[in-house]
């Protein structure tokens, strides 16, 4: 038989029993299912602006770069930092989410990104801007597991695939927003790049709100009223949960790797055609912060749907790709650890990407071209070719560890175990009403042996 990279190649046409048209699933959902998919994608979209709107937007860099008085490559140690405690911050979040639930470990992480995001507007120094930055990248690193989390799996199979395009893209809505915001709010204010800080912190108080108000998803109703009808103390269930998360890797670290490996390439491909975009815009091109700012809404109009038109095809592929991600690191993680495995992978390729704004301006620094400013060459950093040799680079490795990595299309997570029952280590720990009979039976069977084998 043909190695399963190369068996990869062939697509395959999904296979599920008792499969809907996607129409009548759409038809059928509730207003709760609705509802917490639209929370998930509200937190995603508002999770861009809160990302750093003053480094990672038209006018950012420049306008940091006068407050502090320091350079594009220095600047850039924000989103560095950023980024490398964003997994801090996975794994706190992850693992709160998994034991307890979704709801409340959410709503307690967009508090904390709030009143950090509130601080971070008046920070004076650029020492206070990297504290303050680094502090805020443990809050970020808990949106996207949890988000993902809570919007995919209250939905029915059929419709995750289109649910996990359309979250994703929430993103791109959230860049968009935030260069709107950019064009139009700090020209009129004084605090200037102040200004998106606190814009920021309301959005995200306001999503909290949102969550506070819908109720927790459907898996952790039912697991906790399992538990609780068993007598199952809190205590235990934190035991439990320990042990279980040391039988899902030691089971699963294999798979841990390749979807760090994953996530790394993902990230580079988005921070590598993102971070530094406007800047090559003004420094390169001598876009004004006014036209860069709408040559990148233009970019991310392409993520949802001349050097303009090229900035809408870099997101419109960059993006497009990125809208599979979330089902697929939540098809692939163990079904029990959904939130914290997700979570803890794409953060750790945001860590290790962390650094590719830095990349790339160090290669500006070294390789320079030439442009005209009112009739006078100016020596400029050649920003377009770094870009382009990354995102060439990175696309290349994407396309080989996809092929190569596994799938698990259409699977039923949402039957499985909470992380804090027994068993929930393994991937074929269902809960009781879902199993089968005969696997039922098997597994009662198995349960009376094992003590046994276990003494021996």
């Amino acid at each position: 038989m043909a190695p399963y990279f190369l068996r990869n190649l062939v697509p395959r046409r999904e296979q599920r029993a008792e499969a809907r048209p996607l129409l009548e699933v759409l038809l059928s959902l509730t207003w709760v299912q609705w509802a917490l998919f639209w929370s998930g994608y509200v937190v995603q979209a508002h999770s861009t602006p809160n990302l750093g709107p003053a480094l990672a937007h038209p006018g950012g860099f420049v306008q940091l770069q006068v407050q502090f008085n320091k350079s594009t490559h220095t600047i850039t140690t924000a989103i560095t930092l950023t980024l490398l405690f964003r997994s801090v911050g996975a794994v706190i979040f992850g693992i709160l989410s998994d034991r307890f639930g979704r709801k409340w470990p959410l709503v307690a992480n967009l508090i904390l990104i709030a009143i950090l995001q509130l601080g971070g507007g008046f920070v004076n120094t650029f020492s206070q801007f990297l504290a303050c930055r680094s502090l805020f990248g443990i809050g970020m690193g808990g949106i996207w597991g949890l988000a993902a989390s809570t919007a995919l799996e209250n939905l029915p199979v059929e419709a995750r695939g289109l649910a996990s395009g359309v979250l994703q893209q929430g993103y791109a809505v959230g860049y968009l927003l935030a260069a709107c915001i950019n064009l139009k709010l700090v020209p009129e204010t004084a605090a200037k790049w102040r200004s998106l800080f606190w814009t920021g912190a309301g959005i995200s108080l306001f999503t909290g709100l949102i969550r506070v108000f819908l109720p927790e998803s459907e898996v952790f109703l039912r697991a906790k009223a399992i538990e609780k009808a068993k007598g199952t103390s809190t205590g235990k269930k934190t035991r439990v949960f320990i042990k279980e998360s040391g039988e899902m890797l030691k089971r699963h670290w294999i798979l841990c790797i390749y979807a760090i490996l994953l996530m790394t390439g993902f990230n580079f491909l988005s921070h590598g055609s993102q971070d530094l975009y406007p800047t090559y815009l003004q420094q390169s091109k001598n876009f004004t912060p006014h036209d860069a700012s709408v040559a990148t809404i233009i970019g991310n109009c392409g993520a949802v749907a001349a050097l303009a038109a090229g900035a809408f095809c870099i997101q419109f592929g960059v993006q497009g790709a990125w809208g599979v991600v979330p089902i697929q690191l939540a098809e692939m993680s163990p079904p029990a650890f959904r939130a914290t495995f997700p979570g803890v992978a794409y953060q750790l390729g945001n860590m290790v990407s962390s650094a590719a704004s830095q990349i790339e301006a160090t290669g500006g620094d070294n390789l320079r071209t030439t442009i005209i400013v009112n009739g006078v060459p100016k020596d400029v950093p050649d920003y377009a070719t770094v870009q382009g040799i990354l995102i060439g680079v990175v696309a290349a490795f994407m396309i080989f560890i996809t092929i190569i990595g596994p799938e698990k299309h259409g699977a039923h997570f949402e039957k499985h175990k909470a992380a804090f029952e027994e068993g929930a280590g393994r991937d074929d720990a269902l809960f009781d009403d879902e199993v089968p009979p005969a696997a039922r039976e098997q597994r009662s069977l198995d349960e009376k042996v094992r003590p046994s084998v276990e003494k021996v």
